[in-house]
């Protein structure tokens, strides 16, 4: 075929998941397991290879079956801390510094009187925790139209993101925001929590899929950031989201020459070279 394949910049895992998972591997080592409170990372690969080591998920508090319990990389809200603690249970906080910043930035809108709202998928873990951090004064949502369903518009707004939202969205729903809530003598608060190295990798994706016929996005179907990525390079070239290497289909490859590459932030180092392994072999066939 002739394939010329294209790494984008910064690829593999990001700060926060790499010191997520270093804590958590050395906690395993030392206390022979442990569990964690919602999967450590969205990547069922990474997840696959953390139980081997003993690290299990569980979805609750009541879950917990030890003495300790690990805080996953998305975070969680106060609410949750204190069940936890509740229990006399010990906590190991793995929680995204990035994602830990958003949480300071809405409790502190929360203390000032700020309502809040949280540019985010309101399913997410990390969404969650933060919301919850803002005392239950704040709302998370994509639909910038949320404001003007209030039964009271508040003269006093907070504006934050999740960390891994696309940085354009955001600006372009503030706008909107903007536009939507401005009454007589408001007060609007917008912070900037998109995490930087999520921006990086973001602006590396786009800029490879640019010179590329086709690109291949490694990472979990139900990873956040991973999603983001894929949705940025479909609109500038061909783009394929892949968890694993068994999942390309060499039909993809007929007629094209250059193939780019990028990964979500919790897509480790062993799942890309697989599929760069198989790219490469499906080169030569």
């Amino acid at each position: 075929m002739g394939l010329k394949i294209e790494k984008a910049a910064g690829i593999g895992f990001c700060f926060g998941v790499r010191r997520a998972i270093d804590i958590l591997e050395r906690v395993a080592r030392e206390r022979g397991g442990v569990e964690t409170l919602g999967a450590a990372v969205h990547n069922q690969q990474v997840l696959s290879r953390l139980a081997e080591l003993g690290i299990r998920v569980v979805n609750s508090v009541a879950e917990i079956q030890g003495d300790t319990v690990a805080i996953s990389s998305h975070g969680v809200g106060p609410q949750v801390m204190a069940q936890v603690r509740g229990r006399h249970i010990d906590i190991v906080d793995t929680t995204c510094p990035f994602v830990r910043r958003a949480q300071i930035a809405a409790r502190r809108l929360a203390d000032a009187g700020f309502y809040t709202i949280i540019y985010g998928d309101e399913s997410h873990p990390e969404v969650k925790g933060i919301l919850g951090w803002a005392g239950g004064k704040g709302v998370s949502t994509l639909d910038e139209t949320v404001i003007t369903r209030l039964d009271r518009p508040p003269r006093r707004l907070g504006i934050l993101s999740q960390t891994t939202q696309i940085p354009a969205h955001f600006t372009q729903f503030v706008r909107k925001i903007i536009d939507a809530a401005l009454v007589k003598d408001a007060e609007l608060r917008i912070i900037d929590t998109i995490c930087h190295d999520i921006r990086q990798r973001q602006l590396a994706a786009l800029e490879l899929a640019g010179g590329v016929d086709l690109i291949l996005v490694i990472g979990g179907h139900n990873s956040a950031n991973t999603r983001h990525l894929v949705e940025l390079c479909s609109a500038a070239t061909k783009t394929y989201l892949v968890e694993t290497a068994r999942e390309i289909q060499p039909s993809w490859l007929q007629g094209q020459q250059r193939i780019g590459i990028t990964a979500g932030a919790s897509t480790d180092e062993q799942t890309i070279n697989e599929v760069l392994k198989k790219l490469a072999a499906l080169a030569y066939d």
